[in-house]
């Protein structure tokens, strides 16, 4: 079928025209934390069909936002990545995700789904503030799993569960998180409060517990 579009002489629409389906971007956020399988991408996207999921996988790739790779034996499976162009989302989707937070209540409701990385755009800018200029890798822990941020005054980036060797680790709570997400409460506060650890001996870890101990 052909793509339905605005007609709008507007950068808006047209990035809509690319990105304006359901799922797309949500699929974009799964594929920031690097390449998937479709199986992986079906578990961790809670209520999407196998038919939309293959259709957006497939006008993704047309668009240019996604590729398929086979990977080397012994995994002998393709998975799904972004191209340039797809990574070119992170911005928006950061500052979506941020405006967002505003609109969760405070606990998950019934129906509900949840992964832990889905945290992870929201997160990164409040990581990045309180690494004073500092690059290495975070290892983030709630109760509902993980994600790990690569931090870099080039542009941070995050990746699907904990990092084989990371600079710290920062456990929280879903409130501090949601919270941290809001910009309600700053991370010393978290951690003067005991909704978040940190746990290392690193320069990272240590400019982290700085700040804390600035926020007092």
């Amino acid at each position: 079928m052909p793509r339905r579009s605005y007609a709008h002489y507007c950068p808006l629409s047209r990035a809509l025209d690319v990105i304006g389906e359901r799922w797309t971007l949500l699929i974009v956020r799964e594929l920031l934390g690097g390449p998937r399988r479709y199986t992986d991408l079906h578990a961790d996207l809670p209520g999407v069909s196998t038919d939309v999921l293959a259709a957006r996988l497939k006008e993704m790739e047309r668009d240019g936002l996604v590729t398929r790779r086979r990977l080397p034996p012994p995994a002998a499976a393709s998975v799904y990545e972004l191209t340039p162009r797809g990574e070119g989302l992170l911005p928006a989707l950061t500052a979506l995700a941020g405006w967002g937070a505003a609109e969760l209540s405070p606990e998950p409701g019934p129906t509900d789904a949840l992964r832990a990385h889905w945290f992870a755009l929201p997160l990164m800018s409040r990581l990045e503030e309180a690494s004073a200029g500092l690059t290495g890798v975070i290892n983030v822990r709630l109760d509902e799993g993980g994600f790990h941020a690569i931090i870099s005054p080039n542009g941070s980036r995050y990746a699907d569960g904990p990092a084989e060797s990371a600079d710290t680790q920062i456990t929280v709570s879903l409130a501090g998180c949601l919270s941290l997400a809001r910009g309600k409460t700053a991370l010393p506060r978290l951690l003067q409060d005991g909704d978040a650890t940190i746990d290392g001996d690193t320069p990272l870890a240590a400019a982290l517990r700085g700040a804390a101990e600035d926020g007092q």
